[in-house]
């Protein structure tokens, strides 16, 4: 039985040294062997294929390397290794089912992961849609302050405490310009305001503003502690697509295998391109193992991608360091078979155990085992979840940002009214007091038989004095 020394269908033993023959190895392939010789009733014996290769043929001579290459020149009955099933493989030997699908997927280095900023908590929204509720919210005030002008319920006479109405005829609007944007930012605020609107037409521009900010507001908070709380990693590729779109990131593949023979044989456009980029990039961006392209990744600083099957993929994600990940789907569609030699005796009995430990659900438990049980980044779909970690105060530093701006501008409003109020009250004053130099007689009789009032009335206060 022929195989390929690669993690982790066939691996060393720690302990091989004092060992001997098929207990040397261990992997999915050597259970998979195991499996397959206890259903087909042979024993057999397990060899690393000479020149550590799967197969291809070479364009000048036509010759086969690796484990193909054993099987079409009889130097060995079967290849049990993740040999993937293709149309120029199937030519010169015989496959069995596949005993596992997969496809080839990309891997980069996983990035760092980001950290919220100062003013995360707007995150949970795009940014065009606060820019619709800014609109919307002027629009609304606008519509609410037409309105009020134009419906004649909205307009209405002065009161006293007792019930007395005034003596005048004016009418007075409550939703002025300022009213109205007030109202429609304490009900967007969920804190409501002391002004409603009277007449039926302004009930409504209020009633589907409401409904507006809730169906708002409930899908704001929806997102918001996931926004907050988690640490999220930025990928700067998520796709066969993206990578074909730039060139800062060097991607490429095994220099001999399926994967390679995938691209250069591939009709679609996006792979064509690809292709044209690996065939002539310089340096070369192929490698002769697993092993050197997964280090390249590893050394590259997300400098490099590399293809590679989806199984293996999957298998390194989840051993140490734990700094590799697999992005978007699969390229494509295939599966790993067990080769023999054209015209071979075993190949209906291996068809059949295969077929067999598929029902079973033997293959299904060897994967889980080899794979995720043995795994050293925590569970198979780590790599997928992100950890949720309390809130620190970067997370809402914005908001007491906005906060304390909104406090100072309040004070600087305060500062530039009570100035304004004292200049136009001083004004007054001086043009009362030059009515009275220019009228003294006049002045002086209502001091003394009338009462009179000194008004400073700042702020709408008035001292009488009698």
């Amino acid at each position: 039985v022929l195989s390929v020394q690669e993690s982790p269908y066939v691996m060393m033993k720690k302990n091989h040294e004092m060992l001997e023959g098929n207990d040397r190895y261990e992997g999915y392939c050597v259970d998979l062997a195991t499996e397959i010789a206890k259903h087909c009733g042979f024993k057999y014996k397990l060899t690393i294929v000479g020149d550590g290769k799967y197969g291809a043929r070479d364009a000048d001579t036509k010759i086969w390397n690796g484990m193909v290459g054993e099987l079409v020149y009889g130097k060995a009955d079967i290849a049990i290794a993740p040999l993937t099933i293709t149309l120029v493989r199937e030519e010169v030997i015989d496959f069995s089912k596949p005993f596992m699908s997969l496809g080839i997927s990309i891997m980069i280095k996983k990035p760092q992961k980001s950290k919220p900023g100062v003013f995360s908590f707007l995150d949970p929204l795009a940014y065009e849609i606060w820019m619709c509720i800014v609109f919307a919210y002027i629009g609304v005030s606008v519509v609410l302050f037409l309105v009020s002008r134009f419906s004649p319920y909205e307009w209405h006479t002065e009161e006293f405490e007792d019930g007395r109405e005034t003596q005048t005829n004016e009418s007075t609007n409550e939703f002025g310009i300022f009213n109205s944007l007030w109202f429609s930012l304490g009900a967007f605020m969920q804190q409501g305001c002391d002004i409603s609107p009277r007449s039926l037409s302004g009930r409504i521009v209020g009633g589907v503003w409401w409904f507006f900010t809730l169906i708002i507001i409930s899908s704001y908070t929806a997102n918001l502690a996931a926004f907050l709380t988690v640490e999220r990693m930025v990928s700067p590729i998520e796709s066969a697509e993206d990578l074909s779109k730039q060139t800062e990131i060097a991607y490429g593949t095994l220099d001999s295998g399926s994967t390679k023979e995938f691209f250069r044989r591939s009709k679609i456009a996006v792979f064509d391109k690809m292709w044209t980029y690996m065939k002539s990039a310089e340096p070369s961006v192929f490698v002769r193992t697993t092993a050197e392209g997964v280090a390249r990744v590893r050394k590259s600083k997300g400098k490099y991608a590399y293809l590679l099957e989806s199984t293996m993929n999957e298998y390194i994600e989840q051993r140490k360091p734990c700094d590799t990940m697999k992005v978007g789907g699969n390229l494509d569609s295939k599966g790993y078979g067990i080769a023999t030699p054209k015209g071979s005796s075993l190949r209906t009995p291996v068809n059949l155990a295969v077929l067999k430990l598929s029902e079973q659900g033997v293959l299904d438990k060897l994967k889980n085992k080899w794979w995720y049980d043995k795994g050293e980044c925590g569970a198979k779909d780590s790599g997928s979840k992100e950890k949720t970690s309390a809130l620190s105060l970067s997370n809402v530093a914005g908001v007491f940002y906005i906060l304390v701006g909104g406090l100072g501008l309040a004070m600087l409003v305060a500062l530039i009214e009570f100035c304004y109020k004292s200049r136009a009250e001083a004004k007054r004053m001086k043009v009362a007091k030059n009515a009275q130099n220019i009228n003294p007689t006049s002045s002086q009789n209502s001091q003394n038989f009338a009462t009179y009032k000194e008004g400073y009335n700042v702020y709408g206060i008035e001292s009488v004095k009698i």
